[in-house]
């Protein structure tokens, strides 16, 4: 019965590696039809319309412990849900999904880099080793594999969007250590997901008012419909039953799966072809990610 569970466990995780890795290409595939902010905004609207007849019930028990810890899941909730969606949304206007979820991978050790700089907590000689290498294989992606990219400072603006997400996504997770304890999870992602709306929605009223429109029609429907469902709302479920029942560090693994399910769509459904760099920056960037993990600390979060 363990073994069944386990085995359950871990295809639980392999889908919600896929549905966050199809995440970045639909998102890539559907520039033109709408902009970066209605994505953000529209992906989770209909997510918490999925999930407002799960998670209002303890919303309202629970509000006095919303209303004290309201300055916390404000926080989070830009964070997590309306900067970090800008942000790698927008990023995607103009780099490729490949790309995108190759540094999604340096999220890990932003995570570790915030925590050593401004929580003053202890970075093992492996831990610094584990930065520097995957570093250098974020730099071999926005310079393209070019040195005199990088010494022109002619970098993709895609790319750095993109950056801009990893790190907020890794401010939000390192953040999370003081999210309201006596909240429940369904509480708790209920009133996070409000917060990002609420932030979202005059974002989404001023790039309305400066013209963006969205072309409604079956891939725009189909594309939010995917948003919602999957990387917002199954992934999230399957993350947590999975962590359960195996483990933060042993879930954590399977997010290495990413990149390459990430890389294949993108080849599939895009013809975005896979060039060396790529392949340096990966193994550079897995190569940090495993050297830093060895000291045993594994922090890894993902959307």
């Amino acid at each position: 019965m363990q073994v069944r569970k386990t085995s359950t466990a871990y295809i639980l995780l392999t889908l919600t590696a896929l549905f966050w890795a199809g995440n970045w290409v639909i998102a890539r595939g559907l520039q033109g039809h709408m902009s970066p902010i209605a994505m953000a905004f529209w992906r989770w609207i209909a997510a918490f319309v999925l999930l407002l007849p799960f998670v209002a019930g303890s919303m309202v028990r629970e509000w006095p412990g919303v209303r004290r810890g309201w300055k916390t899941i404000a926080l989070l909730g830009v964070l997590g849900v309306g900067a970090f969606n800008i942000f790698t949304y927008t990023g995607l206007k103009y780099t490729t999904a490949t790309n995108g979820v190759l540094l999604n991978s340096v999220i890990p050790i932003l995570i570790i880099a915030i925590s050593v700089t401004f929580l003053r907590e202890p970075l093992a000689a492996r831990q610094a080793l584990g930065v520097v290498v995957s570093l250098a294989g974020v730099l071999t992606i926005v310079a393209r594999g070019e040195l005199a990219t990088l010494l022109d400072l002619k970098l993709n603006p895609g790319d750095l969007w993109i950056l801009g997400g990893m790190l907020s996504w890794a401010i939000y997770t390192v953040c999370l250590r003081w999210r309201p304890r006596e909240l429940s999870s369904t509480a708790f992602t209920g009133s996070l997901i409000s917060i990002g709306i609420v932030f979202l929605l005059p974002v989404f009223a001023w790039d309305y008012a400066q013209g963006s429109r969205t072309v409604w029609g079956p891939a725009t429907l189909g594309g939010v419909a995917y948003f919602a469902l999957f990387p917002s709302v199954l992934a999230y479920f399957f993350w947590n039953a999975s962590v359960a029942r195996v483990g933060g560090e042993r879930a954590g693994a399977f997010l290495h799966l990413m990149p390459l399910f990430g890389a294949v769509l993108a080849w599939a459904f895009l013809g975005e072809a896979l060039l060396w760099y790529h392949y340096v920056a990966a193994v550079l960037i897995f190569s940090g990610l495993f050297v830093a993990s060895r000291s045993g600390r594994t922090r890894e979060r993902t959307r």
